[in-house]
């Protein structure tokens, strides 16, 4: 394929060299006239290690090649690249100027250019970016979405220093788009790389990128935090979080990676505590762990807000327990979403087929008695009847029995949890999504 490269930096010049070396012709546009010099004389814009093999051996084979001229760049190719830099605001925000610059570049150009083109977002950037892109290239060209052009978002997950190695052997491959015939032809493109191509909207795409980022940054404090705690024990932090990570079930894994409601139960809320007052005693600060449980509590409140939003008086509530399949209803977070509810002159019934009133000892009597006094009153032995009555259902529990809930006119659903089953259902809102 003929591909072409706005900016030539990092994810650029890295991508360029790359796509070359799999036997692809590219030519790449910067504003920058040493960067045009370097790539047209066969030399890489960055240091990383490999990329000056590639780039010198690619420009002797004539795959690459740098200019100035963005019209002919997009005349002379099917797909172009967008790499252009996404710099910080001081408020945080992105200054898109160079990436709508280039959206204005590529319209025009693409206003005399006949055939399909493809533009890829390969920029980090906020969700709705992409849309706003192919704005402006209509406005710009003249030309319609996904009849004459497409715009797909496709971000990159290359570390430095290891770039080159990331580029071809990636864990997955993004594909962000609305288009068929752009999904057929970028999936064509990267298979080579043999990894798995997910196609997803365009706004998970451009999500994603956050997510990844956020969450390497959060590994990398939880793990000091920690190695500061183990530390002032005397303890060896890195084979403290060695046996940690050989845990693939639960720790390194998928698992708990769903958004849905709050955590709670009898484990992690003390182990929690428990840590931050060992942390405390010992002088040690660990803001991440003592930001966990304002958090949950704000999820707690967030769910809240939601049901008041409805504007139903009559609330259902399906689980009590904080999972389905115990009757423990210790830190149960639904327990704090009710009481707080029924303060506010909420009626509620509640349904859960594990915990009984008669069953009730120890522990979980207790917290109900101090909780929820008025529990004989609101919980239900029927689910059917409960779901006549209710206004609002509330799910907060994936017990089994609860796929088969069935939504009447003007009721509705705040699912806590996400049952698939009822997404389809009128008056269905799910918490995080």
């Amino acid at each position: 394929m003929n591909i072409s490269f706005f900016g030539l930096g990092y994810v650029g010049c890295v991508g360029m060299g790359c796509l070359a070396q799999n036997g692809h012709k590219v030519i790449g546009i910067d504003i920058s006239s040493e960067k045009i010099k370097k790539i047209n004389e066969g030399m890489p814009t960055i240091v990383e290690a490999g990329i000056d093999e590639i780039i010198r051996e690619q420009h002797l084979q004539g795959r690459i090649r740098a200019t100035h001229d963005y019209m002919e760049a997009v005349r002379e190719s099917d797909i172009s690249f967008v790499c252009v830099g996404t710099p910080s605001t001081n408020n945080g925000h992105l200054n898109l100027n160079y990436i709508y610059q280039t959206a204005e570049e590529i319209g025009e150009a693409l206003k005399e250019k006949n055939g399909f083109h493809i533009i890829v977002i390969r920029s980090t950037v906020f969700p709705g970016t992409n849309k706003a892109v192919g704005k402006i290239i209509e406005d710009m060209s003249g030309k319609t979405r996904n009849v004459h052009f497409a715009v797909v978002s496709n971000p990159e997950f290359l570390r430095e220093g290891t770039a080159v190695n990331d580029y071809m052997n990636p864990p997955l491959t993004v594909i962000g788009t609305d288009c068929e015939k752009a999904r057929d032809i970028m999936t064509e493109l990267y298979a080579p790389m043999g990894a798995p191509i997910e196609t997803v909207s365009i706004e998970v795409a451009e999500m994603i990128k956050y997510v990844n980022n956020s969450y390497h940054a959060l590994k990398v404090t939880f793990a000091n935090e920690i190695g500061r705690v183990c530390k002032a024990y005397g303890i060896d932090s890195h084979e403290v979080m060695r046996i940690f990570c050989m845990d693939k079930q639960l720790n390194i894994s998928p698992y708990y990676f769903k958004p849905g409601f709050a955590y709670g139960g009898s484990c992690l809320p003390k182990d929690l505590k428990a840590l931050k007052t060992m942390a405390h005693d010992l002088y040690v600060e660990t803001p991440v762990l003592n930001a966990i449980e304002s958090s949950n509590q704000h999820h707690m409140e967030n769910a809240i807000e939601w049901i008041q939003a409805v504007g139903h008086k009559k609330i259902g509530v399906l689980g009590l327990s904080f999972k389905a399949g115990t009757d423990d209803m210790r830190n149960s977070p639904i327990i704090h979403v009710i009481e707080a509810l029924y303060g506010k002159g909420y009626e509620i019934r509640i349904y859960d087929r594990s915990v009984s009133l008669a069953r009730l000892i120890g522990k979980n009597k207790s917290v109900i008695e101090e909780k929820l006094p008025h529990l004989n009153c609101m919980l239900q032995d029927d689910m059917d009847s409960l779901l006549d009555w209710a206004e609002t259902i509330i799910i907060s529990n994936n017990d089994e029995i609860f796929k088969s809930v069935r939504v009447r006119e003007g009721q509705a659903v705040i699912d806590l949890v996400r049952i698939k089953e009822l997404e389809k259902e009128n008056g269905y809102r799910g918490i995080c999504w």
